[in-house]
């Protein structure tokens, strides 16, 4: 087994890692959020670390991952992941991805079916409508705001990037955010997807709207969707045991 947490690196970046849980355990894939880190799903490890190995990635740029020089879009997060999961000699796994995480998730269950055993998304958009009321929010979004609303993420990174760059990382995120192209938003691609798949929201997200879960799950077969009452886009934060419980349930029902 390699060792438990480091750096590989990949086009031009250096990509943190790190495994916990189970070593035996079947590996389960753990992606953050835009802008967050690895760190950001801890409340829900205790839930799935007795039968899991837990694979833990910051995307590009993010937590202690190098940005690098090349521009951030869903399909580099994507090759990132694919490129430390060949390093580490995983060829089959879960997925829990929340937000962007669940983004990177659909693009890896729909082009690599065969090695998805489970997919569970919380808070993940699967494309970027013309009219989608969210293009406005991301569109004005500012590094300025983000600190004021989560100053202490902020300041995580700050200390544990190799080279910090806020400012400029805010401007590259928003640019995944906004990314209509092949190398962002999965869109059709979804149909493609054929693993056990569970889509769960916040009842208040105001990011993923109940209408586009609704939309999303009609278009992968056999698709589950939980909506996670009395809660916002970080349900895995504002309600840990709620959506832990259910991941643990969900990935147990699908043991393959």
């Amino acid at each position: 087994m390699k060792n438990k947490n480091g750096y590989i690196g990949v086009n031009g970046s250096e990509i943190y890692y790190a495994l916990s849980g189970n070593p035996t355990g079947k590996p389960l894939l753990m992606l953050h959020g835009g802008l967050g880190s690895l760190n950001e799903l801890t409340p829900i490890h205790k839930y799935v670390s007795t039968d899991y190995q837990l694979i833990s990635i910051d995307f590009r740029g993010h937590g202690k991952s190098l940005l690098g020089e090349l521009p951030l879009n869903y399909m580099q997060y994507q090759q990132d992941v694919q490129h430390i999961l060949s390093y580490l000699g995983i060829e089959k796994y879960s997925i829990f991805g929340f937000s962007d995480g669940g983004i990177v998730g659909y693009r890896l269950a729909a082009q690599e079916p065969e090695r998805v055993s489970c997919l569970v998304t919380l808070g993940s958009q699967w494309r970027l409508e013309a009219d989608d009321p969210s293009i406005e929010l991301l569109s004005g979004l500012t590094a300025e705001f983000w600190v004021s609303r989560f100053a202490d993420d902020v300041a995580f990174y700050e200390a544990s990037n190799p080279k910090p760059d806020f400012p400029k990382l805010v401007d590259m995120v928003k640019a995944v955010w906004l990314d209509t192209t092949e190398t962002g938003y999965p869109d059709e691609l979804v149909e493609k997807i054929c693993c056990p798949t569970l889509v769960m929201r916040g009842d208040n997200d105001f990011l993923f709207s109940l209408d586009e879960a609704v939309a999303l799950k009609s278009k992968i077969a056999g698709c589950s969707f939980a909506n996670i009452p009395l809660t916002a886009h970080s349900s895995h934060q504002e309600s840990p045991e709620l959506v832990g419980e259910m991941l643990k349930q969900f990935l147990s029902q699908h043991k393959n």
